[in-house]
Parts: structure tokens; sequence; C-alpha cells
């Protein structure tokens, strides 16, 4: 039986009111690799999961993001697989990045796409990917409910002072130039994370995400209040090839200086700048690492203004917030680097900070690094955005089915 909805149409699934049981399929979308994961909700049991890498690059095994797909659908269904066949997927759920001021978790019709068409100068190593991938999967699966799960939604509580910036108000109003704050999966997991193994209330937390992309920010009591990524993602914690904060008036004075467009210094400042740009060869932390134990001082330089960087939003946060009960540290930096987590909270215990050297060198997976008498608490607190992802997805495509009369 099919569901309309306007923009297209949805099939109908097995769906409990209460429960919400389906399968989600959850693509996560890089700007050349494809990573899935199949989950019965609401269990949150992994059925499948698998990655493509190199998509469209020299050596890669899939040309394009339809292949990368089909290649991913085919290794779901079928005899001996996760799923006897494709109609049991209830609903594929995507962790999109930005859509401007469309920033809660919905169905994705056109309306949606041509959303993050117009935001995707803001994104262009996220937006044109997923939409690629969006665009695919519905061909893919004709009539399965697509749903977005925004990057930007923890964010759309913030105070109005946190999120505009000092410009014409126009800007915001007539254009949507705010800050949005990013990897809002990532950081509402720790969220959720730090809650369930703290149980303060309120609870005052600083969630730093560091990987290739790195944000931080502050939680009061699970809402967020700050965030260190404004309009786009290439602002806040210099990123792995891309620029992070920088005086907007340095650009212009630059853009004159080398004869460079719009276009132009966009690619540089989101391709050749970050901590790639710093050391000259690499911004890849373990790269950089490496280098500077070599005496390499650029990528010393790099390591230094990604440390201080940190440094200076957790202190903000901590103001913003009043004080502090928690840290975590997610990603792929965050969860596997002592080094930059030590540096991070180096002769910090007069702010109740207090690191267990031991703990933080030896820690594999979940765990507590402060002290046992830290008043802050410190947690390595691995990223699980596909949960946040499939939890949204079941709930927005249950409640479609739900007001449509199609659940039973």
């Amino acid at each position: 039986m099919m569901v309309d909805y306007g923009q297209y149409s949805i099939v109908s699934f097995t769906f409990n009111q209460e429960q919400s049981i389906m399968k989600c399929l959850i693509p996560n979308i890089g700007s050349t690799s494809f990573k899935f994961r199949v989950l019965d909700m609401p269990a949150e049991t992994v059925l499948a999961a698998g990655r493509v890498e190199r998509i469209g690059q020299p050596g890669g095994e899939c040309a394009d993001y339809p292949a990368a797909i089909a290649k991913c659908i085919a290794e779901i269904a079928g005899p001996g697989k996760a799923l006897q066949n494709l109609s049991e997927i209830g609903a594929v759920g995507f962790k999109a990045v930005h859509a401007g001021p469309l920033n809660e978790s919905q169905l994705i019709g056109d309306e949606f796409l041509a959303a993050m068409e117009q935001f995707s100068f803001l994104a262009p190593a996220h937006n044109p990917p997923y939409i690629a991938a969006i665009q695919a999967f519905r061909q893919q699966l004709p009539g399965v409910p697509l749903v977005a799960v925004i990057e930007t939604a923890p964010y759309r509580f913030m105070d109005e002072a946190a999120t505009t910036y000092a410009v014409p108000y126009e800007w915001r109003s007539e254009f949507g130039i705010r800050r949005y704050g990013f990897h809002g999966a990532s950081h509402r997991s720790a969220s959720e994370r730090a809650q369930a193994l703290l149980g303060s209330n309120p609870l005052r937390h600083i969630s730093c995400h560091l990987g290739g992309s790195s944000s931080v920010a502050a939680f009061r009591n699970g809402i967020a209040v700050d965030v260190s990524m404004g309009a786009s993602p290439q602002s806040g914690l210099p990123q792995n090839n891309r620029v992070g904060d920088i005086d907007v008036f340095a650009v212009l004075y630059m853009m004159k200086r080398l004869g460079l467009d719009p276009d132009q210094m966009a690619a540089l400042l989101g391709n050749r700048s970050g901590l790639a740009g710093i050391s000259g060869t690499s911004g890849d932390i373990r790269d950089l690492t490496q280098a500077a134990a070599a005496g390499d001082a650029h990528s010393q330089l790099a390591i230094d203004v990604f440390v201080h960087s940190i440094r200076h939003y957790v202190g903000a946060f901590m103001v913003s917030l009043g004080g502090l009960d928690a840290i975590t540290f997610s990603g792929g930096i965050g969860e596997n680097s002592a080094e930059i987590r030590a540096a991070i909270l180096k002769d910090l215990s007069a702010f109740g900070i207090e690191l267990d050297e031991e703990k933080n060198r030896k820690i594999k997976g979940e765990g507590p690094i402060s002290t046992d008498h830290s008043p802050v608490k410190v947690l390595v607190v691995p990223a699980n955005e596909e949960i946040i992802v499939a939890r949204e997805t079941a709930a927005v495509a249950g409640r479609a089915l739900a007001s449509s009369g199609q659940a039973r």
C-alpha cells in the first residue's frame, strides 16, 4: 500500500505505534566514502554494517555514489543476508549537515533538498555528496521514507545573542547568516551518555568532538548553550584541511593580494588550510605528531594551534555555563590521542579539572580519565552518531505513518 506525502510516496511497513518497531538503514556519507548500518529499532540491534572507500578515486571500487549505494543495498538483502528483501527497510536516515533554517528532523522532500542546495556553498565538502546520495536512494528504494536528522538541530534552542553575528540584521532575517553549529549527532550522543553516567541535574558539560573535523559544544542539562562552529563547518577550531576561525578582513586582504575570486578563496580555505595549511604537509594529527617528534617545527606549531583553540573554547564555555561538572572527548582524536587530551587539560586544576595521567594513557573505549577526587569529571565517550540518527529516523517515520492512519 502507498501513502502519499506530496513530494513522493511511502510504502507502508510493519509499525507498532507504541514501540516504533522498524528496520532503519543509516548511511554515513563522506566526501569520498560511504558507511552504513542497518539497525532494528527500538532494540538498537545492528543487523548489518559495511563501508565503501575512495569513491570516484583512483583505485576505488565504485565510480560514484549511486554505484556505492547499489553495492551497499546488494550486501544487505538476499539469501543468507541480514534482510530477506528490501521491503523490510522501514526508513533511511541521513545525518544531513546544512539546510539553513530547516533544523528539525523531518521527512526529506523537494523543499529540504532545495535548502541543502541553497546552503551548499557553506558546506561544500558535505552537502553535495549527501544530496547525491539522497537522490540515489530515492531511485534505489522508491517509496521508502527518507529522513533528515540535521547536524544543526541541537543548537536551535541557543539564545539569539549566541547565534547572531554583528552584521546588518537583514543578513540573518533574509539570508540565514547566523551561527548554526554542527556535529550535532556526536555532541548529542556525548551529552546523553554523560547524563546517563553521571546523573547530575543540572549537568554542566563541555563536549569535545575531535577528529578530522572538530568542534566543542557546551550543554546545560542536555540543552546546548554554545558551540564553536558558526555559519559553516569551516569555522571554529582549525580542521584537518579547513581554516577554522579567522579575521574576515585578513581573508579580504589576501583576496586582493592574490587576485582570488570568492570561489577560489573558498577552495583555499576549505581544502588547503587548517592544520595541513600550517604544517605544509598533512593535517592528520598522527602524521603531525610523528613529524613533530622528528623535529618538524611547523608540524609542532599546527598541534599547538589546535590545542590552543580548543582550550580557548573550553575556557569560554566554562564562563557561559557558570562552572563545569564534566568534559567528554569523542571522535578519532578525542578517543585515541592521550597526548592531545593531556595538552588540552594541562594545568587546569584551579578550575577543578584534575587529569589522571595513568588512566589517560591506558584508556581504551569508554571510561573516566580524571582523578577519583576531581571535582570535574573527565570522560572518554566514543561517538555513537548512528544511534542518534536511527532513533530520530524511527520516530519521524513512525509519526508520519501513524498520522496517515497506516500504523498497524
